[in-house]
């Protein structure tokens, strides 16, 4: 209990210093640097996008010429740049019109459910977010384009898994530093998106 308590501090910590919302960026800049992300000029989906962590680090990567577009129920409540589009919806609510454009050069999820302690239903709940944010990624990602997805593993993400890769040249089931030792997250990532 008290490591748990001291790895969250960490991070939490690093996050405000850095001036980001949450500690969660650390997972994003940690895939990033390690699969090669985000770049200048890209145009990028953030599905789950408060409370803004991954919004600020994607802005600052693809730069002024770049836009990334957040999805989420709850508010953002920080000051976001001028390469930031903000819609305040739920991802099963999003519809064709609200996403028009020439498409994302990659899709990102950090989106989790509720947690209700039950292993088997956050996972299966996990799962449900997972499909919808790729089902997002295959229409709106361009040919080449790469995806970022949490998942709280469970017997059903190798299934998952199966499926999605056949879609990307390189894919991946990833782990970050960041993320806390007795959690069940990790991250399914996808470069080169072939299409459907």
């Amino acid at each position: 209990m008290y490591r748990k308590g001291r790895e969250r501090e960490f991070y939490t910590e690093l996050a405000k210093k850095q001036n980001y919302p949450a500690r969660s960026v650390f997972k994003l800049k940690e895939i990033d640097k390690k699969y090669k992300i985000f770049k200048n000029g890209q145009r990028v989906l953030d599905l789950g996008s408060a409370p803004g962590s991954w919004l600020l680090y994607i802005s600052e990567k693809i730069g002024n010429s770049g836009i990334v577009v957040g999805v989420d129920t709850e508010e953002i409540n920080i000051p976001l740049k001028n390469n930031v589009v903000f819609i305040k919806k739920s991802v099963f609510d999003l519809e064709k019109p609200d996403l028009e454009g020439e498409g994302f050069d990659a899709v990102v999820s950090d989106m989790a459910p509720k947690t209700s302690g039950i292993a088997f239903a956050d996972a299966g709940k996990s799962l449900e977010l997972v499909e919808k944010a790729f089902e997002i990624a295959e229409l709106f990602l361009k040919p080449g384009g790469s995806f970022v997805c949490k998942i709280f593993d469970s017997s059903s993400t190798a299934d998952f898994f199966k499926k999605f890769e056949k879609h990307f040249d390189f894919s991946k089931r990833f782990r970050p530093e960041a993320v806390m030792k007795q959690s069940k997250e990790l991250y399914i990532i996808g470069t080169g998106f072939k299409g459907i």
